[in-house]
């Protein structure tokens, strides 16, 4: 094991001078340097859909709506107002006074580009799902658009409000998507100066960021986002003052952190789930077992959710029955079929299945691997001896979606939207992603996620949770709790969303 995860105590005191230094140094040259452990695979917002890459895409580009994560009201942000004509038909109007970070006015004919380009097959976006509720956009004039839906989304204005920036048509044009990805331009609070590709991205307070922004104007001049991959490393940077603030921190690394007077820890329950996929409708060998019922009902009696929740996860984490975050609207937790933790049960269905001594498997993961070895372990106790493949999360999402992946631990955050359409639709609904195709959840979800009545939408969204967990298609395990580590210099507040408002940080 390693020096900073179990003797982190002698390093705090071999390093507590110079850490106390360089937290000054930070504030001195009004530069946050944050860091996390992957790298999005483009900067484009459209064109990733890591964690990281959520977060840059909002300090370096506005949307039309803001939602308040205090109150949870949508208010105006590159919009001015918006209204329903009819449920397919949305009039936005847009600011006046607002420029892109190169000086390019903002305008209906930056909205319209972003979304109809966005919604071509050629733009190859990854975050599709995202957007496939527009038909089309229409630009009513020089500062006023017209979102044309395939259906009704009664969800719409939570997407505006979320994952949606809005990208300058006229630079980007000029410069393609990979000169959009060396050098992007958004209407931000922060603008993106350097990227270097797999390290770091630097960032400077746009001095022009419009004052009516619900953001506020940004407090610190500079933010620099650098990869590293390895906890350890993390910490031992931020003890040494090399960064300024981390996350994702190990909860027994965040027990050690809290004894550093120069150190802030902060643990907050967040939306993004942790979850076991299982492939029932793959064709290779390796996906066999999991085509048997009692198989995945295995897996799932084989999960300790609460003892991973309360003693690995920690920080307010919660075990999951259902396929989503309980607050989002629709994830109705009490029509989800129950796993209570049970290995003994587990061994039987799996002897049932014609597996009396288990079986060998591959399983696959993106993060967190203390997590998912963890998984590794509960599947031990029951027979099933499962080998890990760790890899980028664009490398597994390939690999699964071409049929290749029998088990797999992933997480998702859903973009932080409070709709469990963000989720389950995306999984279930015969997308890329859906493993199970499923034809009478996929026709639940289609309509719940274009009924404009809510008590619809919930009847709907709970048969598809029932019928999704009473064939164990997931194994739900657990809500992430994130484990925030910063220098003491630095103001942070958390929010459930898990996403890091940098513009609303100072120095103190």
């Amino acid at each position: 094991m390693s020096l900073v995860k179990h003797g982190l105590s002698l390093l705090v005191a071999s390093t507590l001078a110079v850490s106390s230094t360089s937290a000054i140094a930070g504030k001195s040259d009004d530069t946050l340097v944050y860091a996390s452990n992957s790298w999005p695979e483009n900067i484009s917002p459209y064109h990733n859909n890591l964690r990281e890459g959520v977060i840059l895409g909002h300090l370096a580009w506005d949307t039309l709506i803001y939602r308040d994560p205090n109150t949870g009201k949508y208010k105006p942000q590159l919009a001015t107002q918006w209204k329903w004509k009819d449920p397919t038909h949305l009039v936005v109007h847009l600011r006046k006074d607002v420029k892109f970070q190169n000086g390019d006015p903002f305008s209906a004919d930056d909205v319209a580009f972003t979304f109809n380009y966005a919604l071509k097959p050629s733009s190859k976006v990854v975050t599709l799902q995202n957007i496939s509720w527009i038909k089309h956009v229409n630009k009513l004039g020089k500062y006023t658009v017209e979102f044309v839906l395939n259906k009704p989304f009664p969800a719409a204005i939570e997407y505006l409000a979320g994952p949606l920036p809005i990208y300058p048509a006229k630079y980007f044009k000029k410069v393609g998507l990979k000169g959009f990805d060396k050098a992007p331009i958004g209407t931000g609070p922060y603008q993106i100066v350097k990227v270097i590709n797999g390290q770091e991205v630097d960032m400077v307070k746009n001095p022009h960021y419009f004052k009516e922004s619900p953001l506020g104007q940004p407090h610190i001049g500079k933010l620099k986002f650098v990869v590293i991959p390895d906890s350890d490393t993390q910490v031992a940077q931020l003890m040494t003052g090399q960064v300024d603030w981390i996350w994702r921190v190990p909860s027994d690394q965040a027990d050690q952190l809290k004894k550093m007077p120069n150190i802030t820890v902060l643990s907050s329950e967040t939306m993004r789930v942790g979850f076991l996929t299982m492939n029932n409708i793959g064709s290779s060998p390796a996906s066999a077992p999991f085509r048997k019922l009692k198989v995945r009902e295995a897996v799932n009696y084989a999960m300790n959710r609460q003892g991973m929740a309360e003693s690995m996860v920690r920080g307010g984490s919660h075990a999951l029955s259902a396929p989503c975050f309980p607050s989002q609207f629709g994830c109705e937790q009490q029509d989800a079929v129950k796993y209570p933790y049970d290995p003994k049960k587990a061994k039987e269905l799996l002897a049932q299945a014609g597996y009396p001594n288990g079986f060998t498997t591959d399983i696959y993961a993106y993060r967190n691997r203390d997590y998912v070895e963890a998984v590794i372990g509960d599947l031990r106790k029951v027979g099933i001896k499962a080998r890990l493949h760790f890899m980028t999360y664009a490398a597994l999402r390939d690999k699964q979606r071409a049929g290749k992946v029998p088990i797999s631990f992933q997480t998702w955050g859903s973009y932080s939207i409070n709709d469990v359409s963000a989720i389950i639709s995306v999984y279930f609904k015969g997308g890329a992603d859906d493993e199970d195709k499923d034809q009478q959840v996929i026709k639940w979800l289609s309509e719940a996620d274009t009924s404009v009545n809510p008590t619809r939408r919930k009847e709907l969204y709970g048969k598809a949770i029932h019928k999704i967990t009473k064939n164990a298609y997931w194994a739900p395990l657990f809500t992430y709790s994130s484990n925030y580590a910063f220098t003491s210099e630095l103001k942070f507040k958390a929010y459930p969303d898990e996403l890091p408002r940098f513009w609303q940080s100072s120095w103190k």
